[in-house]
């Protein structure tokens, strides 16, 4: 019983990732080992649930079919679990959490609630797509932006700003930009969202200019972390969140600029299903998280 409820699990698993691979990395197995089990459910159900090519993995119309019927059977044994978690009333168990790529105001607070609930389990999906937190199982997901699921319940976390930034000795070199048009002049380090490709706008202010500045691409790159390491060493500019850099702008490190031209504030949500109860383990990581986001934006405050 164990080994079909694993072969369930895999096979949901590359159902929503569309990957072998993804999802050997995800269960800590090859993606060999993966196939091999879909390939053995398959051969025991005596239906095709995937059409499988070089490129690309697709579900059947058999294997759509099967995969509600799955994700019911694991909604209703959280469902179970949950119960008897709320029964006890001491936050424990497997957590599911969905979390932007924002590491250096995540992580310290992760690291945080680890400390005080050793008890809860975390499973931990980095990513900037846009998730379906019922469909994929998520307990709760952290997001910044715009709130369009209905059937989720949200609490405002905080607020963050982008920056244009540059290290002190590069602007020492080549000069300080007083206006978006003599970016034309710099090297421009680019963010690009790993699960689109799409690389992130600088959002200055609208101008009569037709398309706003043109801004150069140095160097494009997926990392926020490698993006942070190449501003600091001086190799160009870039936007940036402001929870990322302000340790840096602090010491001297960094120095914003063009402050005046940008217009763009994002607001950071956590969000969980309305249509389940409230565990202790999920009440304990909101209340947590949200005393975390309250005490650094104060400290954020108090420094202006």
């Amino acid at each position: 019983m164990m080994e079909k409820m694993n072969g369930l699990e895999i096979f949901t698993h590359v159902a929503q990732t569309r990957s072998f691979i993804a999802t050997g990395r995800a269960k800590g197995i090859s993606s060999s080992a993966v196939s091999k089990s879909i390939s053995r459910l398959e051969e025991r159900l005596g239906v095709r649930l995937f059409q499988r090519s070089t490129r690309s993995v697709h579900l059947t119309s058999e294997g759509e079919v099967f995969l509600e019927r799955c994700q019911r059977i694991f909604s209703e044994i959280k469902a179970a679990e949950d119960e008897l978690s709320a029964m006890t009333q001491q936050p424990r168990g497997r957590l599911r959490i969905g979390l932007p790529f924002a590491d250096g105001l995540i992580l310290p607070i992760i690291s945080s609630f680890m400390t005080c609930y050793p008890e809860i389990e975390l499973d931990l999906d980095f990513s900037d797509r846009i998730t379906d937190v019922i469909e994929e199982g998520m307990d709760i997901v952290i997001r910044g932006g715009e709130l369009t699921d209905s059937r989720l319940i949200s609490r405002k976390l905080g607020s963050f700003r982008l920056c244009i930034v540059g290290s002190a000795a590069y602007f020492r070199r080549h000069g300080v930009p007083e206006r978006p048009d003599e970016l034309t002049a710099h090297a421009c380090l680019h963010y690009r969202f790993p699960s689109t490709g799409k690389i992130a706008f600088w959002p200055f202010k609208p101008t009569a200019a037709a398309g706003g500045p043109v801004i150069p691409s140095t160097m494009i790159c997926n990392s926020l972390e490698a993006l942070l390491f190449m501003v600091k060493e001086g190799r160009g500019i870039a936007c940036l969140p402001d929870y990322s850099v302000k340790n840096a702008i602090n010491s001297g490190e960094l120095r914003t600029v063009l402050n005046s031209y940008i217009t763009h504030t994002t607001t950071f949500h956590i969000l969980w299903p309305s249509t389940r109860q409230m565990t202790p383990k999920v009440r304990a990581f909101v209340d947590h998280i949200a005393g975390m986001f309250d005490h650094f934006m104060v400290k954020e405050k108090s420094r202006k």
